[in-house]
């Protein structure tokens, strides 16, 4: 069995910033359109006018002030509200796996690697551009990685679940190196036409090296344990699927996209996230306030900061769990990954951390790390 650590991890960030204004004048545009060409059933009471959104309502209710998207246009077209993508033929690279490629390009030049050195890539994401083949498969092919790739999807939690089963392949010696990536391209199943979360989700991608402690660069981060948990919620759901079709579905029904009861999300998963951390570090022989700092999910600032709060017994700081979800929204299973890509520079050898997400599933995962000085020590 080797000592497994985490190596490096890099960040690809979309072309295109929305910002909460342009995306409030784009939704209330939609909505004054909706709502002129409902007016009668709207007088008659047999149809409900949509509200106004606004800026203030967006950051009171997030903290998200901003986000990064792969075309914008669409988005801010009140006659279309969704991106606009060009399909590209089989022989090209697909979108999702050219930014999973360049997320992975900068997690190995970060540690000094190649693909040579990576026996696996896993790809961990709140939706995949397709069925099969396997997402993965294509990254790894496009990358050079001479191995084996697949497909997880445990929506916002995707990413610490992966990093369980690489950590796993390579505390075992199936791998030397496993890539995990984060391709979210969440603006196609976000929906921009619902007031209660057009504002939510922003694209990125990320990738973390996960490798065996003895190869691994100087001050990398040794992975001391992993867990996870699940339990099944309707609180957030996406429908759509293949079956769509023998259903005799309109593809545009508003349950084929992101939708959540979102009050509920927030009193049941709060508590479960504070206890599950809770629970990991106290199996590792840890409580709370042995960890230096905290890289949660990126989905609420409220509830990041009522989590931390439950487990340090105070308010927390910005420095005992960083946000980033204000520059790039809710980036579903990349956002505790972001936060530990821009936060952990300044974490001193001998000091603990832990990635957490949870989402979707209900699911949660907590990664418990400890920064190194040198490589193996």
């Amino acid at each position: 069995m080797h000592r497994v650590a985490i190596s490096s991890t890099g960040l690809f960030t979309p072309p295109d910033v929305i910002t909460n204004a342009e995306l409030v004048a784009a939704y209330n545009a939609y909505a004054a359109l909706q709502n002129a060409q409902h007016a009668d059933a709207i007088a008659a009471g047999t149809h409900t006018a949509l509200t106004d959104s606004s800026v203030e309502f967006i950051e009171k209710a997030s903290g998200i002030q901003r986000r990064y998207v792969m075309e914008k246009t669409g988005v801010l077209d009140p006659t279309r509200m969704r991106p606009h993508f060009t399909p590209r033929p089989d022989t090209e690279i697909s979108l999702m796996a050219e930014i999973a490629v360049k997320a992975c390009q900068d997690a190995l030049q970060a540690a000094g690697k190649t693909a040579a050195d990576v026996d696996g890539v896993i790809c961990a994401a709140a939706n995949m551009q397709r069925p099969y083949p396997a997402m993965a498969v294509e990254i790894q092919t496009a990358l050079g990685v001479q191995g084996y790739g697949f497909d997880m999807n445990v929506a916002c939690s995707s990413a610490t679940f992966a990093l369980e089963q690489a950590v796993n392949a390579v505390r075992c010696g199936t791998a030397r190196a496993v890539l995990v990536v984060n391709p979210e391209i969440t603006s196609a199943h976000q929906a921009w036409i619902d007031r209660d979360c057009h504002f939510i989700f922003g694209d990125v991608c990320t990738a973390i090296l996960v490798e065996r402690l003895d190869l691994a660069p100087a001050g990398a981060f040794e992975v001391l344990g992993t867990k996870l948990l699940s339990t099944f919620s309707n609180n957030i759901r996406n429908n759509h699927g293949f079956m769509w079709r023998a259903e005799d579905r309109n593809p545009d029904d508003r349950d084929q996209l992101f939708r959540q009861e979102g009050r509920k999300v927030f009193k049941e998963v709060c508590p479960m996230a504070a206890e599950h951390m809770e629970s990991h570090l106290e199996s590792l022989g840890m409580t709370p306030q042995n960890v230096r700092r905290f890289w949660l999910h990126q989905a609420n600032l409220g509830m990041n900061q009522l989590i931390a709060k439950k487990l340090l017994g105070r308010e927390a700081t910005l420095d005992d769990a960083p946000v980033i979800l204000d520059e790039f929204a809710n980036t579903a299973s990349a956002g505790s990954i972001i936060a530990f890509h821009r936060h952990h520079a300044d974490i001193a050898a001998g000091e603990v951390g832990v990635i957490c997400s949870f989402g979707a599933g209900y699911s949660i995962g907590s990664v418990v790390v400890k920064r190194l000085s040198s490589a193996g020590a």
